[in-house]
């Protein structure tokens, strides 16, 4: 089915949304690979049923921008985890001494291994943002420095500035290069320029938007007048799933005052920026949506399963998979083996055969193929 015919067909609407996170995605495929299994299983389908067969819209920021760019590619999660798992180290390549007071790590491997494997191998023309390569609609978050803004960009034709006329239309952009940008993380990695039209724009990671998790913002661009998709809302006729790439609300629980000096401000503002985003986005979603599934928010909002709101009725059904990396998150997944500071940083190379298995327990703990029935 072209996308155009994909858009309009009837039926309720799936959206995927991916948050940011680092190597941490893998935590996020995981649990991707589990809901693929399961559709397999229930919807009676073989093992070329991949998730861009069921996801209408895909959404992802930083490390979600790669993994929503591969689902939409039509990858299976076991293609998408090995390529994590084969890459991820040198994905993560450190910075010469003099270039670490700008970023921690190079981009130029980053780079390649992503044009590599959205290209669909090496030397391969550029896929572009609205090549006929990409199944699903796609949105990546990412911020805009030179125009000080956020960009959520996508591939819906009928999009203002997706227009085949104009000069400046982002469907002709690289797609590699757009998930590049998404991930440039400030401290971690140099900034994306990226030629649009007459101009050049400097990008960096999406993560440091109010879209970190980039749920709420998918339902809207999905339904509001002047995004031109015009989906209809209602607890049938839209689902929203949202995954994460884990939290840790007791990260900085023996912080000193003294030790807040510029190098650990410059360092855990990013994070602290991600955290926020992720939770406003999540909150929203269960105010708006009927949620099904998500751990408490905090002690007072609880999880909001079952709650009112504002709209009556929900506008959409919606569920929430997430970690919290911290002891008591762990221990209660099963996984008190697993130390919380080796899987809490974005950059956890070292420990992804821990952070796959928390996503595992996630998936155990939390699926449920009863969720998903009635979009089916």
């Amino acid at each position: 089915m072209a996308l155009k015919e994909r858009i309009q067909a009837p039926g309720p609407k799936k959206v995927l949304a991916l948050d940011g996170g680092g190597i941490r995605g893998i935590l996020t495929i995981e649990i991707l690979a589990a809901i693929e299994e399961m559709l397999r299983t229930e919807m009676g389908r073989g093992g070329n049923f991949v998730l861009a067969d069921y996801f209408d819209l895909v959404a992802g920021t930083s490390t979600g921008a790669i993994i929503a760019a591969c689902i939409a590619l039509g990858m299976s999660a076991d293609n998408i985890r090995q390529f994590y798992i084969d890459s991820g180290k040198e994905m993560f390549d450190k910075a010469s001494f003099m270039r670490r007071f700008r970023y921690k790590y190079e981009d130029d491997k980053l780079a390649r291994k992503l044009r590599e494997v959205i290209n669909g191998g090496p030397n391969k023309p550029d896929a572009t943002l609205g090549c006929d390569r990409v199944k699903t609609l796609l949105m990546m978050v990412m911020r805009n420095a030179t125009t000080d803004s956020p960009w959520p960009i996508w591939n819906n034709p009928d999009a203002k500035y997706n227009k085949v006329d104009r000069d400046d239309c982002n469907l002709r952009l690289p797609l590699w290069q757009l998930v590049r940008a998404s991930t440039a993380a400030p401290v971690y990695f140099p900034p994306e320029v990226i030629s649009i039209g007459v101009r050049d724009f400097i990008f960096v990671d999406g993560g440091i938007t109010t879209y970190n998790n980039p749920a709420f913002q998918a339902f809207l661009m999905a339904t509001v007048e002047p995004y031109k998709l015009h989906w209809p809302t209602g607890e049938d006729k839209m689902l929203v799933v949202s995954i994460g790439t884990g939290t840790s609300p007791d990260a900085n629980l023996n912080l000193n005052p003294s030790e807040m000096n510029l190098i650990y401000n410059a360092a855990s503002l990013p994070s602290a920026l991600m955290f926020a985003a992720l939770n406003e986005q999540d909150f929203l979603c269960r105010v708006f949506g009927k949620c099904l599934k998500g751990d408490a928010l905090d002690r007072e909002v609880g999880n909001m399963i079952g709650k009112d709101g504002p709209a009556k009725p929900k506008l959409f059904t919606y569920m929430r998979y997430n970690a919290e990396l911290s002891r008591e998150g762990l221990d209660s997944l099963g996984l008190k083996e697993i130390k919380p500071e080796n899987v809490q940083k974005l950059d956890s190379i070292e420990h992804i055969a821990d952070l796959r298995r928390i996503g595992k327990a996630v998936a155990e703990k939390a699926l449920s193929a009863g969720d998903f029935r009635g979009f089916f």
